[in-house]
């Protein structure tokens, strides 16, 4: 029984060496590229669902946080053109590769400030004792009212940390250098070695990873954000506040660890990918399509070659 299931599913030695190294397999290849890009794309989305805390947190101004989530596109932008150019002549599962690991490695700068900077004090963020907001100004003294004076407050915004700012902008810039060649050579890759058949349906699967990755990059930012910002440094005891005080921060320095390891871990595969790999083979299906696409050509051609001929004799 054994050997028999071991010659249907291997019949030659093409197809053993198949069976034997997967990455010689185009569906291996979709798989890894679906998981990288669902990886990647939790990268860049946890950033929008956690950028409000990274505001907070460090008291970004609106403008400041809105470049710093769309700074990624600035190296996206410099060399896509560029490095789909030189798609063909390159080692497309490396680039994809090494372009995967600048991404994780973007995901871990996005973390740095938490572990460069001291630990959050909420007592500096006064919370309004009117409304569910929390106010921007610190004030000097406090009124029996807890009223602000605005000469006796600092916005939160003239306070923004410069090195911090630094690090975000530098690993947003890597995430979108990482991101082109992960992709347009993916694209090509399957494009080239799926049979015409099998190709669509990989490029649909891809493309569906494209739309769930954002959502899911809202999920983790969901579930990371329940945590205390400094969960690592504090012990629960000393913290005084629960997720629905408008001092609390979350931990948004998790969700870019969790996001860069998985993209780290899907990176791995790329290597072992050959340049080029057999091309992928139906059974007996697309040969058999093929023939008759021939045959209804031929039957075509001969069917418009009696009606002239018959158009012929009418006129004579």
């Amino acid at each position: 029984m054994t050997s028999t299931t071991a010659k249907s599913s291997c019949p030659d030695r093409s197809q053993k060496t198949l069976c034997r190294n997967p990455f010689l397999s185009i569906k291996f290849f979709v798989f890894c590229h679906g998981l990288l890009q669902l990886s990647q794309l939790l990268v860049s989305g946890y950033l929008k669902s956690s950028i409000s805390t990274i505001e907070k947190r460090y008291g970004l101004s609106s403008q400041t946080s809105g470049l710093l989530a769309s700074f990624n596109e600035v190296g996206n932008t410099l060399l896509i053109v560029f490095i789909s150019y030189f798609g063909s002549r390159v080692h497309r599962p490396r680039f994809i590769g090494c372009g995967a690991i600048l991404v994780s490695l973007a995901g871990f700068l996005m973390s740095l400030p938490h572990f460069i900077t001291g630990p959050y004090e909420y007592d500096q963020s006064v919370a309004s004792m009117f409304s569910n907001t929390t106010d921007l100004c610190q004030p000097g003294v406090l009124g029996s009212l807890g009223n602000l004076s605005g000469a006796d407050c600092t916005p939160h915004a003239a306070k923004e940390n410069h090195e911090v700012l630094l690090v975000m902008f530098i690993a947003q810039v890597l995430l979108g250098v990482g991101g082109v060649p992960i992709q347009p050579f993916g694209i090509s890759y399957i494009d080239d070695f799926a049979s015409e058949r099998n190709s669509p349906l990989y490029l649909g699967i891809l493309f569906s990873f494209t739309v769930i990755g954002p959502g899911v990059a809202f999920m983790l930012g969901s579930a990371m954000l329940r945590f205390y910002v400094d969960i690592d440094k504090v012990t629960r005891g000393e913290v005084q506040l629960t997720n629905k005080d408008p001092r609390w921060v979350g931990a948004w320095w998790l969700g870019f660890l969790v996001a860069a390891s998985l993209v780290a871990l899907s990176a791995v595969p790329y290597f072992f990918f050959p340049q080029e790999m057999p091309k992928e083979v139906v059974s007996g299906k697309e040969s058999s399509s093929k023939k008759s696409e021939d045959v209804l050509s031929q039957l075509r051609s001969r069917s418009e070659h009696l009606q002239n001929l018959s158009l012929a004799k009418f006129i004579k």
